[in-house]
């Protein structure tokens, strides 16, 4: 997502840094750049002109035009237009006062409702939340075993309810149940519809008016754009919500919806989907995807997603592999399970800064999740004694490699090749040093040679 905006504005600013010195002329052109490029990523009209009109007067102030480095002077007044726009800073649920917390989740049919139940079920129980899952789309087949799969898989229980019940009344039994048993939070998932209509906005008031709602979060799927803009002003006129909960986010979607809603709705984005799984969904920071667009990177977010699937004794136990030379296709193959679990190759490249210069290198490696999953199938398909030691892996093992993993003997050879070349690039570590507890350690002598 915000791939071809990221595009558009980075040449727009690269021309303003072209220029020694700066005009009312330059800038008046480069926002036309900038309003031609919001609207094509279906940005809000009422929005565009507004940001426009805010950025160009603080960018043909004196202090910008008369500066050393204008144009970075401007990418920055855009940057911070941008997490203005985008909602200045992380809103976090509202968890406090009155217990159990209750969520419900309202939006149209497919916008992911059931599955981000899930997924917010499982983030607030890793941070000592003690949620209820409670299916309340009696409507749609399946929709109640859907919800009662997710849980399973989330390890958090869901509230037994049928098909015939009404929805008010599933909602009223299940807070009764969960203000007396141990949880501390309610999730309740709602029934949607093709589009708006009375019945469902009736449906969801009674819901409301049933049960102490602490929060009512939007749910969109950003891959609709505009349309996702218009259906969260109505069910915020008719519910008041207080939030918006963005899935899809990692498909490819323009972005204006990211960057329309906050401020037609005045609501603010809480969280973002970003993969069908169920540990994808994250905190919404505006200031992290400001710079994401402007093609600065998000490097906070891939330390975040670093830390939570690296625990301290592994990384302990890794450093000491690589300080004795002992670092094995096993290891290799732990490392690669480590990335994936931290999400697609595409949106870790994402996070690192100035990644987007390197994709219009022609030639230059690009991030690929299939190479990422094959590589992965070859070193299954060694056995134990090869994976501890790639030296025996002769040609007749690498034709049975090939054979067990479904790749050719060529894609065995790169990997044996990318690993040897890992293992080069560690041996040039000698007297440098690594990273172990948070404390450079220096590498004795004669272990890496």
């Amino acid at each position: 997502m915000f791939e071809n905006l990221t595009d558009r504005l980075e040449g727009v600013f690269k021309k303003l840094r072209g220029h020694g010195r700066l005009t009312e002329e330059n800038i008046q052109e480069a926002m036309g750049e900038v309003r031609k490029a919001l609207l094509e990523a279906d940005v809000n009209f009422g929005v565009v002109k507004e940001f426009i009109a805010a950025v160009a007067d603080k960018a043909i102030g004196r202090e910008v035009l008369t500066s050393l480095s204008p144009g970075q002077q401007v990418v920055k007044i855009v940057h911070d237009e941008l997490v203005a726009l985008l909602g200045s800073q992380a809103e976090p649920l509202k968890l406090d006062g009155r217990q159990p917390v209750t969520i419900m989740l309202a939006g149209l049919q497919g916008s992911g409702k059931t599955t981000t139940a899930a997924k917010l079920a499982r983030l607030l129980k890793e941070k000592g939340r003690a949620p209820l899952l409670v299916p309340a789309d009696v409507y749609r087949p399946a929709a109640i075993e859907q919800l009662q799969v997710l849980g399973g898989q989330v390890g958090v229980p869901v509230f037994a309810s049928t098909a015939e019940q009404k929805p008010v009344e599933i909602a009223r039994q299940a807070f009764t149940a969960a203000s007396t048993g141990p949880y501390d939070t309610v999730i309740f998932d709602t029934a949607g519809r093709l589009h708006v209509d009375d019945e469902l906005m009736v449906e969801l008031r009674e819901i409301s008016q049933a049960v102490p709602l602490s929060e009512i979060l939007f749910v969109a799927d950003a891959m609709t754009g505009q349309d996702a803009v218009t259906v969260a002003e109505k069910f915020n006129a008719d519910l008041e919500i207080t939030g918006v909960i963005l899935t899809k986010m990692e498909g490819d979607a323009r972005g204006g919806a990211a960057l329309s809603v906050k401020k037609v709705t005045g609501k603010p984005i809480k969280f973002v989907g970003v993969g069908e799984s169920v540990d994808a969904l994250e905190v919404f920071h505006p200031d992290r995807t400001a710079s994401r667009i402007l093609g600065m990177g998000d490097v906070l977010s891939l330390i975040e997603k670093a830390e939570a699937v690296v625990d301290q004794k592994s990384a302990e136990q890794l450093a000491k592999k690589i300080q004795k030379n002992a670092f094995t296709l096993e290891d290799f193959l732990d490392q690669i399970q480590q990335i994936k679990k931290m999400g697609s190759l595409e949106q870790i490249m994402g996070m690192i800064p100035g990644i987007n210069k390197l994709k219009q290198i022609k030639d230059a490696p690009q991030p690929d999740q299939k190479e990422l999953i094959k590589t992965e199938a070859i070193i299954r398909s060694m056995t134990l004694k090869e994976r501890r030691n790639h030296r025996i892996i002769n040609a007749r093992r690498r034709v049975r490699i090939a054979e067990g993993s479904g790749t050719s003997v060529a894609e065995v050879n790169r990997v044996l090749k990318s690993y040897t070349m890992m293992l080069k690039m560690m041996k040039t570590m000698k007297g440098k040093g690594i990273m172990t507890g948070g404390k450079r350690r220096k590498l004795p002598k004669g272990l890496m040679r």
